[in-house]
């Protein structure tokens, strides 16, 4: 196996992991922060509503 294929799935193990849900929350997230303060409003907001919300989501679907 090459040292490219060994990188890009040690990188795909560190950012999506066990929760490949909370990952794509995050990369929405991110969007929609770039969506927003490119358009001239504050952004700022977006990120730590998304964490709780995504943090929020995870610990419920792991009680089940």
């Amino acid at each position: 196996m090459s040292w490219i294929v060994r990188a890009v799935r040690a990188a795909w193990e560190f950012v999506v992991g066990d929760d490949p849900f909370t990952a794509l929350g995050v990369v929405v997230a991110l969007g929609a922060t770039a969506a927003i303060g490119g358009a001239g409003a504050p952004a700022w907001w977006v990120m730590p509503v998304a964490a709780v919300a995504l943090l929020g989501l995870s610990l419920r679907r792991a009680a089940r």
